[in-house]
């Protein structure tokens, strides 16, 4: 078990609470994250019960949920129950005698074709009173399908207001997946998380432990896995969309992502990359983040903006890189060509914003509060107009944050440059847009300049530093510094 020691701790403490009567959690995340990992160890230390539902019919997955508590209870003959209501009893006496872990896995395929399975679960749990609380279940429900699993206990399901735990387990973090991957290199680990994120599964079962041995093996290794159609790695990306039950037109879907990892951040661009009218992805992109696959973060300086954002590194890469090539990557050994081609494409269109997204992870998750005189709350990219020049200055990492008990305040407004040397001319770039800032009736007075970069910068920047006019935050501060 790696960086789950908050996610098991709360696992636990749902499964060894006290207390009579039945309990219910809800366990969701993206695929790959290590969920079932974690529910098959929970079960395996609580000596509870663990079921995984299979794509099936509803008498199938009721007869294999018997023959799994006759394997659990050491039952020659397994039970056989005709109805979940039926199959509800038989877990629910499992735990007749104390408390047990029951863990009920991928639960999305269930209620496809037993849509009345969470009223009927309600049900089962009723109030907490009488011959309720004579058995003492603890019951887990997990799965991936994230537009399922949101609406699980929202206002309109039967569970609303029945489970004691919702946990998501989410991807692991920039400096721990580095270290999750044994990469010690800053710049590898960025050029390596631009493509697989923290999704844990890539390393073992996608890769099978394959890790670069350096910047000069980063290359090969890109066309030896993710860019190979013998390595499961290939084809995940468009595997994580097909997984969502909710997502009808994928081809559209498809087009939605493809636009956005193209660079188009914004309702409107979207629209016009994908020939549709902004009315007509409305729906896409709202289904796209309920399933976890698209963020929006609002601008910071404009309140009637938002941007939108591929939230896995690996759709990003394979919209940007492998789909444009599919046909020619379908030819053996034509891997290390279509790199070649695609390189400068990964560079700008994936590194370059992945990286602003690490800056901005930075200055969330690692930079202490001294760092810009305040607590950082909200960290996202922003838009100035300029009216002289008439154009937009855009700005990569905003930070506001509090100051004793003021909130809101303007921290820090940065620019990201993944390929560049930074000079004085960013600098000056960021003044400007603290001048038009403050000119607006922006408190700017404690804002601090900030520049990230993965190149570095040069000597009269790092002066201007010195003299505490500009932060500068470089590759080994981004994995390392506070």
């Amino acid at each position: 078990m790696f960086d789950r020691e908050w996610e098991w701790s709360e696992l636990t403490a749902f499964a060894t609470g006290e207390g009579a009567g039945p309990r219910l959690g809800v366990v969701s995340g993206r695929r790959r994250q290590g969920k079932s990992f974690l529910l098959q160890a929970l079960a395996d230390a609580t000596d509870g019960f663990y079921y995984a539902a299979v794509e099936a019919s509803a008498a199938e997955s009721l007869r294999l949920l018997g023959e799994a508590v006759a394997r659990y209870t050491g039952t020659a003959s397994p039970p056989r129950p005709a109805t979940w209501d039926e199959a509800l009893e038989l877990l629910f006496d499992l735990a007749a005698e104390r408390p047990v872990t029951m863990v009920i896995d991928e639960f999305p395929y269930l209620v496809r074709n037993a849509p009345a399975l969470p009223s009927q679960l309600q049900a089962a749990i009723g109030v907490r009173s009488g011959r309720h609380l004579t058995r003492h279940p603890r019951i887990l429900l997990c799965g991936s399908a994230m537009s399922f699993m949101g609406g699980l206990l929202s206002g309109g399901s039967p569970l609303y207001g029945r489970a004691g735990l919702d946990l998501t387990v989410h991807s692991l973090g920039y400096r721990e997946a580095a270290e999750f991957w044994g990469i010690d290199d800053p710049r590898l680990a960025v050029l390596v998380h631009a493509i697989v994120g923290g999704t844990p599964a890539y390393r073992r079962e996608f890769v099978d432990d394959d890790v670069p041995e350096g910047a000069d093996d980063f290359d090969a290794w890109v066309c030896r896995t993710v860019l190979n159609p013998a390595r499961p790695l290939h084809g995940e990306a468009p595997y994580l969309l097909a997984a969502e039950p909710d997502l009808r037109n994928r081809s559209l879907y498809h087009s939605v992502l493809a636009a956005v990892a193209g660079g188009n951040h914004t309702s409107g661009g979207i629209a016009g990359a994908v020939g549709r009218k902004a009315t007509d992805i409305t729906l896409p992109l709202t289904v796209l983040k309920n399933c976890g696959l698209l963020t929006f973060e609002p601008d910071a300086f404009r309140a009637n903006r938002t941007a939108y954002r591929i939230a896995e590194p690996l759709i990003a890469f394979h919209h940007a890189v492998v789909r444009p090539q599919a046909a020619l990557l379908s030819r053996r050994r034509r891997a290390a060509q279509v790199w070649e081609h695609s390189r400068s494409t990964f560079l700008s269109k994936v590194v370059g914003p992945h990286f602003e997204q690490l800056c901005r992870q930075w200055a969330e998750w690692h930079a202490d509060p001294g760092t810009f005189g305040g607590m950082p709350i909200q960290v996202t990219a922003g838009t100035v107009a300029d009216p002289d020049s008439r154009t937009s200055l855009e700005a990569d990492v905003v930070v506001h944050g509090a100051i004793g008990q003021d909130q809101g305040i303007l921290l820090s407004v940065g620019e990201a440059k993944w390929q560049k040397v930074m000079d004085l001319g960013h600098l000056e770039r960021l003044r400007r847009i603290l001048y038009l800032l403050a000119a607006r009736g922006v408190d700017t007075s404690h804002a601090t300049p900030a520049c990230y970069s993965g190149a570095g910068f040069t000597p009269e920047l790092r002066v201007a530093a010195d003299r505490g006019e500009v932060l500068l935050v470089d590759l080994e501060r981004l994995y390392r510094g506070s």
